[in-house]
């Protein structure tokens, strides 16, 4: 934007204004003195404040700009001891494609109850909108219909569902729900598909608010499956009232379709999901969460008021012991060679493990619509149930954020996935990168 005016045709408009008022009454020369000034002075307010809209912006990308980092550097980087000051190593761009050897997948990971504890499978059948039984249900407010999750009461992760699945059964099989030994809550089994019959005498909420944001449909579990006499008859809405201390619901997803936010990547996305946060899948790389221990261990034992970190506790974290349930992911990566490989990735194929040959079956094909930008979540403890006051989220912000077109004050872990089709995923299955996003990632 071009300024049509400058400081210094200013001062020359005041010394000709000044010359003519001195021929002036000295009543009108102050008068219009004090008139001029307060006019100078909005004038210079202006000038000043459309120069600085004038000044290019300084665009952040997380990226240095025009520095391009091959693979084999920031390899040889990451074997470099200084700690935090190599935690900076990935604010430069990629070159892309690079070799990522043999990719595969090392681990999936289902969360019938959404922030409760997920159980690790070795298969899992899945739908465009997640892997079978993931944030099929989840727990909200009798009141307000919030739906609530481990970020407001930490204590979630600590609540055990547990899929077992019954061809015999007339609903597939159970999700059996367990709490801590000391919480006097009672174990519960709910179905896993229930029937039509069913579901007509469960009461249907339509607004189950996610985020403040959306709102979700939901079926109020009112009935358990117990083969066992002497259980208890109270509903799982009940125990898990006892549980939080308040009225709660335990609701498993309703019909109507959820759909999925857009991302800076893909503005016209039209995806649907259950509870998840905002895709169906979440993927990760054991290579990321590598690293992601490596800083947190660097940052733990350099004292150096360049890696202060308010509320770290570093002999809890001097060896960098980071789980990746903390951050919840669907599938989990293994062979990349490079941290945060999965960033680089727009679109993959997985194929089964004992495959002979590529497959170009699209309901095998995956993917990346962006980052995963994190919370407080992975903050709290899957094993404890307590919230950490530094970890990860505070080291994240020092080397993670910066990295989301849409939400660049936010650190990222992982990325958010949709899939083309149904189909079985398997520990072992076999990664193929079908397309690459650009050097600072999807």
């Amino acid at each position: 934007m071009a300024v049509p005016l400058s400081l210094e045709s200013l001062h020359g408009f005041w010394s000709s204004c000044c010359s003519s008022w001195h021929a002036l009454p000295d009543s009108s020369s102050a008068s219009l003195t004090w008139t001029a000034s307060v006019l100078l002075l909005s004038l210079a307010g202006l000038l000043w404040g459309l120069s600085r809209k004038s000044r290019p912006q300084r665009k952040l990308t997380g990226v240095r700009s025009g520095v391009v980092c091959p693979p084999e550097q920031l390899k040889d980087d990451l074997q470099n001891p200084k700690g935090v000051a190599n935690a900076y190593a990935f604010e430069r761009e990629l070159a892309v494609p690079f070799d990522v050897r043999d990719v595969r997948v090392s681990k999936l990971l289902v969360h019938p109850i959404k922030s409760c504890r997920g159980s690790s499978l070795q298969e899992a059948r899945y739908t465009p909108e997640g892997l079978e039984n993931d944030r099929k249900w989840c727990i909200i407010e009798a009141d307000t219909h919030t739906i609530i999750t481990a970020r407001e009461v930490s204590k979630m992760v600590l609540i055990t569902p547990r899929i077992e699945v019954d061809a015999t059964s007339p609903y597939g099989g159970r999700l059996v729900v367990s709490f801590p030994d000391d919480s006097d809550c009672e174990t519960f089994a709910i179905p896993l598909w229930p029937t039509q019959e069913m579901l007509a005498d469960w009461p249907i909420i339509e607004d189950c608010t996610m985020f403040r944001t959306y709102l979700v449909d939901g079926y109020v579990v009112s009935s358990t499956v117990d083969d066992d006499p002497d259980s208890s008859s109270r509903t799982p809405s009940e125990i898990l009232s006892d549980y939080f201390g308040r009225a709660v619901h335990l609701v498993m997803k309703g019909p109507r379709a959820r759909e999925c936010p857009p991302t800076h990547a893909f503005p016209d996305l039209k995806e649907t999901a259950k509870f998840q946060d905002g895709y169906p899948f979440l993927v990760a790389s054991e290579e990321s969460l590598e690293e992601v221990r490596r800083v947190v261990s660097a940052f733990a034992q350099d004292e150096s008021p360049e890696a202060r970190i308010g509320g770290i506790d570093r002999d809890r974290w001097k060896d960098g012991g980071v789980e990746i349930e903390r951050f919840r992911p669907n599938i989990v990566f293994k062979g990349s060679g490079v941290p945060f490989a999965e960033d680089m990735w727009r679109q993959i194929r997985i194929h089964p493990a004992d495959a002979r040959e590529a497959t170009s079956d699209v309901s095998r094909t995956f993917t990346l619509v962006s980052k995963c930008t994190r919370c407080l979540l992975p903050n709290v403890d899957t094993t404890s149930g307590t919230r950490d006051a530094a970890v990860p989220y505070k080291v994240l912000l020092k080397f993670r954020r910066n990295k989301d077109p849409a939400r660049m004050s936010k650190p990222c872990f992982g990325c958010n996935a949709v899939v083309g089709g149904e189909g079985i995923v398997r520990v072992g299955d076999r990664v193929e990168v079908l397309e690459w996003a650009t050097g600072i990632g999807v």
